[in-house]
């Protein structure tokens, strides 16, 4: 043998020894497969115990020693297989494996299942709500679904949802009806080392505690992390009648850390992402008419949220998701305290955690829905305390409010009349300044009479405008209020969705496959409040050419298209309005008489003093003495 052959041995039988070693079952390993080997032996005695009719030969057989090579086989693969485990998981391996058990923890409003693989919650019903279709109402379930830490532990890539939870609270179902019922969810990493998932639902109760303890994890986790990664994934289901309405309102909210809510914007996209560098209080799954919202006792240190849209025909809507980052500190023991709500975006039920959850229904931006807050959520609650049914709310709603801007109404009625009185004057010094370099002398002229007759031309603008609040605010609130949702009246089985007096087999673009009867109702008052009208201006002289046939015609088909598969109490509601409109401008037609408005302008005009001009004439004048100047630049040298 030369000198090469011998070194190649001896290194042969180096990595023999070293691979001996390094692969050799530890002492809780052999322990384990000696108790297996016993348990097996003993019952192998068992059985030749309980067999005394079989013959002495058959019972000298070497099956036992076979047996003995096959158990020691098994033995074997077990130590590879644990082996394997721990290459992969590290001190986690023992939680590799285990059983996918479920624990139900329910009070009166919901059922949560509990998973021990991940030690997540499965599945989430709210109690005493249905779905459109009937069905119980699940706000999301499956394996799909994800709710587990990220981390880097002995050098190892660690996901919880890939582990094994043990139950410690050693009950399957826990009803919490007296007393708030508490379940434990435990993952191993070894002796005295271990992370728990502990679940407190008190009864009646939408909100639900909800505390990570981590014990000995300082060991295994490295010292320089300051946070873990928590990732959140929800696929959101179909709920609703609307599908496209329903997705307008799923996305994901946040509330800024002592700040804001905020969301991602859902409406017209496909999928949507944000990177959040700042602390965050809370982050919620919305939907139409339902959240699970996940709150941290003190704040997140940041986070990305995102959505994508999913297939139009499939059960889900959106895929939802969070990565959010939990504050750690490396201690023996360490706590991260938070909350989960699971239940319905009722206004004033989520304004009374105060936590900002009610800034989750989407009531406009903050220029209008103060008129929301203030004036309609609490009018239609009063409204709801002692009527039943929604229809005649909303027409009790849409009574009040128009009593209350009728103020507004007459004065634009009423400034509309002065207009109507002085356009014959208008008229003949339209036809006193007939050329175009004129404009300026003519528009003074106008302004004079206006002076004269103590008429303000924006008279009739501004009352209207000051309603607009009013319009943005109803708009908003409808799709939104939960109180409508699966409330049924004449022919809408759903108030919070379209109604429908016709399906049709065909689908027209941009209107949908069904008839909205009170879209239609609204559409034909709108046409004759908007003919009244439009008259008014045109004999005022204050409607601009060409836009009868806009406002009169076009406009009522194009909202009749806008409005098909828009909320059934919001088409509602504008044709009681435009009826109430149509009433009160006959009624202000009766009592407003154009020759008594004539009388007192020509009272005005014969007074001596002169009224004191406002800012906005004094700056119109001035515009006109610029331009006069500017047209005549011989006579500024002068």
């Amino acid at each position: 043998m030369d000198r090469n052959s011998l070194i190649g041995l001896i290194l042969i039988a180096v990595i023999v020894v070293i691979y001996g070693i390094v692969n050799k079952p530890s002492q809780d390993e052999i322990e384990q497969a000696k108790r297996r080997r016993d348990s097996l032996q003993k019952a192998q005695q068992e059985q030749v115990d309980t067999t005394t009719e079989e013959p002495a030969a058959e019972k000298e057989e070497p099956a036992p020693i076979e047996d003995e090579r096959t158990e020691e086989l098994t033995d074997i693969e077990d130590a590879s297989q644990l082996s394997e485990l721990r290459e992969q998981f590290g001190p986690f391996a023992e939680s590799a494996e285990g059983d996918e058990d479920f624990i139900i923890l329910e009070n009166e409003k919901i059922k949560l299942k509990l998973f021990t693989k991940g030690g997540r919650p499965y599945s989430v019903e709210i109690k005493n709500h249905k779905t459109y279709t009937q069905e119980p109402l699940i706000l999301f379930e499956g394996e799909e679904n994800s709710f587990g830490f990220n981390f880097f532990a002995n050098k190892r890539q660690i996901s919880t949802n890939e582990l094994y939870f043990v139950n410690e609270s050693q009950q399957d179902s826990l009803y919490a009806d007296n007393n708030p019922k508490t379940v434990t969810l435990r993952l191993h990493a070894g002796k005295d080392r271990y992370i728990d998932y502990i679940y407190t639902l008190a009864p009646e109760a939408s909100m639900m505690d909800f505390k990570i303890r981590f014990v000995g994890m300082n060991e295994i986790i490295p010292d320089n992390l300051s946070t873990l990664n928590l990732d959140w994934e929800m696929y959101a289901p179909q709920l609703e009648k609307g599908r496209e309405n329903e997705n307008n309102y799923t996305t994901v909210g946040y509330k800024h850390y002592q700040d804001d809510v905020d969301d991602l914007r859902a409406r017209g996209k496909d999928d949507a992402s944000e990177e959040i560098n700042t602390r965050l209080k809370w982050v919620s799954f919305k939907q139409q008419f339902f959240s699970s919202i996940l709150v941290a006792e003190n704040y997140f240190a940041n986070s990305e949220v995102s959505f994508s849209k999913l297939d139009e025909e499939g059960k889900y809507l959106k895929k939802l998701d969070a990565e959010l980052s939990i504050p750690y500190e490396s201690q023996p023991e360490y706590e991260f305290p938070m909350k989960f709500f699971f239940g319905p975006n009722h206004y004033t039920t989520l304004k009374n955690y105060d936590l900002g959850f009610e800034e989750l229904v989407p009531l406009g931006s903050a220029i209008f829905n103060w008129v929301t807050k203030l004036i309609i959520i609490p009018i239609f609650n009063w409204l709801d305390n002692f009527i039943q049914n929604y229809g005649i709310i909303i027409l009790l709603l849409t009574i009040i409010i128009k009593i209350g801007l009728f103020p507004l109404t007459y004065r634009s009625y009423l400034s509309q009349g002065k207009m109507r009185v002085l356009k014959p004057e208008i008229d003949e010094i339209n036809q006193k300044y007939p050329k175009k370099e004129d404009n300026m002398k003519k528009q003074k002229a106008v302004m004079d009479l206006y002076k004269k007759a103590g008429v303000n031309p924006m008279g009739g603008c501004i009352p209207l405008l000051l309603q607009f609040p009013f319009l943005i605010a109803m708009v908003r609130f409808f799709p939104s209020s939960f109180e409508l949702r699966q409330e049924s009246f004449l022919w809408a089985d759903d108030l919070s969705s379209f109604d429908s007096i016709l399906n049709l087999p065909f689908e027209i673009p941009f209107y949908g496959d069904h008839v909205s009867g009170f879209t239609l109702l609204m559409a034909v008052t709108l046409i004759f409040t908007t003919r009244i009208n439009s008259s008014q201006m045109a004999s005022s002289g204050q409607q601009m050419p060409g836009m009868k046939f806009f406002t009169t015609y076009l406009m009522p088909v194009m909202l009749l298209f806008i409005f098909n598969n828009f909320s059934a109490a919001l088409s509602y509601y504008f044709f009681l309005s435009n009826g109430i409109t149509l009433a009160q401008t006959m009624v202000m037609r009766m009592f407003v008489d154009d020759d008594k408005i004539h009388k007192k302008l020509k009272e005005k005009k014969k007074q001596k003093k002169t009224a004191k001009k406002s800012k906005w004439q004094e700056r119109l004048e001035q515009a006109q003495k610029m331009r006069e100047q500017k047209q005549n630049p011989k006579k500024r040298k002068r």
